[in-house]
């Protein structure tokens, strides 16, 4: 884990499965902590969150208590409220079983805190907290539960705030363990983040994700076996860029090659190379269709065109006779694949050229299916010798490894870079990098800055990014650094999220770039 540098390691950005939380707090309580502790801290940590958001409370409080100790931190925060004044009720929905959360209740109902007898109203306007489950979930969850709290998400009359996970949402996966689980409005995430509450298929459930910081020790943390890293927004004052020396000339600021575009797709190949002009490299050379090329210099005039693109009867784009030509060795990085088409005879032709470039192979688009589609499929990662990264999303990725399947994405990714000795951006709402042992989960970006096009910026920006720090660290660079090129690159769209496309996010790339090295360097 200390080969992780970016981000901080922490209670804040490690992810981990339930049963690693679980370890965690039995170790917590091997070390002498008693459980009234720490459930009385969590309770009073969520409570504190609830007390900055009035505005939740005012219409008064209903705390679905659950059987074990996820229902006793939801008796913790019925008691903090209540005794803030608030108007608090309580509905048990299945019998209790831990002592600890009896007593609570006990003790609730004694100070005037009223228990309902029947399920409550989901038309009212109150706040209802969910505190049925947490992390102790398994498949046997009541489906008319669910029923009853989701028609009060429906409906829109008050908020649902699930404490840790939402009932029935599998923490692990991120999928309902039946037909469906809590919509809420907040999942309050207790200690650590767990693996599912990150994943696309957990978004129609989780909300608004917020961390409850408990004070885990960070000696408990060291021993935990997760190289799973949460990076969100939050995360961009923390982030380093290598600076290269002043006296570096544009050969030593990074050279990339783009291979992209095709006549069938020529817009492909203006996106890629803006991506790559915006990450300041300082050669951005290109193989283009002649369509774009004659066209490039009004656009891109710094941009070198170092090869025509051939066209095959149905505008799709012939590498091989281009890749003859190219001294291979000139460059840190070469990236290929947005909107070149699809061509096997082609790719089967020009694929040793590409297995044998010793620089960093960046693998997008057409350049993956491709590759799904030949005689050796995925198996062309095996041939290569050097590095390799692919930037699938969902439907490449799954011609790529049709067999391949596991409880959630981050397993996913992982499996495949260890099997075929890859870096991995696969991309999705919650983008997922990983290597053969380790992953960065981005979260909480914005959906409204999805757009086409922004999938051929990144590649480009990726490729100007690579070269720029292989021209300074040398042969190999961490997939670390995979991840903070998509991490920028989906903060500039975020930044324009009012007209996002992929002009105006270029445009933002090379702002946030010169605004992050700056501060580098102050």
């Amino acid at each position: 884990m200390k080969e992780i540098g970016w981000p901080t390691i922490d209670s804040k950005h490690l992810v981990v499965y339930s049963k690693q939380m679980r370890d965690l707090e039995t170790e917590i309580f091997s070390q002498g902590m008693p459980q009234e502790a720490l459930i009385e801290k969590v309770g009073i940590q969520i409570s504190k969150w609830l007390l900055k958001r009035k505005s939740l409370l005012k219409e008064g409080v209903v705390v679905l208590i659950g059987p074990g100790h996820n229902g006793g931190d939801g008796a913790v925060i019925a008691k903090e409220l209540f005794l803030k004044g608030y108007l608090v009720k309580l509905w048990c929905p299945f019998p209790l079983k831990k002592t600890l959360t009896i007593n609570y209740v006990n003790y609730l109902t004694s100070i005037g805190v009223k228990k309902l007898d029947d399920p409550p109203n989901p038309k009212g306007k109150g706040l209802w907290i969910d505190a049925v489950f947490g992390n102790n979930q398994n498949t046997k969850v009541d489906e008319e539960l669910i029923e009853l709290i989701n028609n009060k998400f429906d409906i829109k009359s008050g908020n649902v705030v699930s404490i840790d996970v939402p009932t029935g949402l599998c923490p692990n996966s991120g999928k309902p363990f039946l037909k469906n689980a809590v919509k809420a409005n907040y999942s309050l995430v207790v200690g650590l983040n767990k693996i599912g509450l990150l994943q696309d298929t957990a978004l129609p459930y989780v909300g608004e994700l917020h961390h409850i910081d408990i004070g885990i020790p960070r000696n408990l943390l060291s021993k935990l076996e997760s190289h799973i890293l949460k990076i969100t927004y939050q995360d961009l004052k923390t982030i380093n860029l290598p600076l290269l020396p002043k006296n570096s000339n544009k050969y030593k600021r990074g050279r990339t090659l783009l291979i992209t575009g095709s006549e069938k797709y020529p817009g492909a190949a203006h996106l890629a190379i803006k991506g790559a002009i915006s990450s300041g490299a300082g050669f951005v050379s290109a193989i283009l269709p002649d369509l774009v090329a004659k066209s490039i210099w009004q656009v891109a005039p710094e941009l070198v065109v170092k090869g025509r693109l051939e066209s095959d009867p149905n505008g799709n784009s012939n590498l091989f006779e281009a890749l003859k030509n190219i001294d291979f060795s000139s460059y840190d990085s070469i990236v290929i694949g947005p909107g070149i088409g699809l061509n096997k005879v082609d790719w089967e032709k020009s694929k040793e050229y590409l297995i044998d470039f010793k620089g960093l192979l960046i693998l997008d688009a057409d350049a993956l299916n491709r590759i799904s589609q030949s005689n050796l499929g995925s198996k062309f990662f095996l041939e290569r010798k050097s590095e390799t990264w692919i930037t699938p999303h969902d439907q490449e990725f799954v011609r790529l490894f049709p067999d391949l399947s596991c409880t959630n994405k981050v397993e996913l990714a992982i499996k495949v870079a260890k099997e075929f000795n890859i870096s991995i951006l696969l991309k999705g709402a919650n983008s997922i990098i990983a290597n053969n042992k380790k992953a960065w989960q981005l979260f909480g970006t914005d959906a409204e800055t999805a757009r086409a096009g922004l999938g051929d910026l990144l590649s480009g920006f990726i490729g100007g990014c690579s070269a720029i720090e292989r021209s300074y660290f040398g042969d190999y660079i961490n997939t670390e650094s995979l991840a903070k090129y998509v991490f920028l690159h989906s903060f500039a769209a975020s930044k324009c999220k009012k007209g996002s496309n992929p002009s105006l996010v270029s445009d933002q790339l090379s702002k946030l770039m010169r605004k992050t090295k700056a501060r580098l360097m102050s």
